[in-house]
């Protein structure tokens, strides 16, 4: 488990199916592609936040049931395929465990307002500079 996070083996069910990817002609005949649910509704691992957070990144891997679920099919074998629908999931969860910044309204300060008004002056001196001469007669 790389990135720390134990997921409880009553919340992940995980089961193998045929997939596309490597494998050649065996991938037609060998349940090598993992598939993999995670019980969000029912999980006591995360509190109500990190569940919404968790929601909303799963994204398209949320299914109707509320259990998040996750396909892995990159590797040849059954073993390669669990570990890295599992190192996804750890990875989802982690990604949801952490508190996002509130984010406080400040003001530019007095000098950054100066420096913006000074940069405007010089380039409003450079268009006019630009600019075609009249010549009033």
């Amino acid at each position: 488990m790389s990135s720390g996070v134990q997921i409880p083996d009553g919340d992940v069910s995980l089961s193998f199916v045929r997939g596309a990817g490597p494998g050649g002609q065996n991938v037609n005949k060998v349940a090598t592609a993992a598939q993999l649910r995670f019980d969000l509704p029912g999980t006591r691992m995360l509190d109500e936040r990190a569940k919404q957070r968790l929601r909303a990144l799963a994204g398209h891997r949320l299914i109707d049931s509320g259990e998040i679920l996750i396909m892995a099919r990159n590797h040849r074998t059954q073993e390669g395929n669990r570990r890295e629908a599992m190192e996804r999931l750890q990875e989802l969860i982690g990604r949801a465990l952490t508190v996002p910044k509130t984010r406080r309204a400040t003001r530019p300060t007095r000098a950054a307002r100066e420096r913006r008004i000074t940069a405007k002056l010089h380039r409003q001196r450079n268009k006019r500079l630009r600019a075609a001469v009249r010549h009033d007669d």
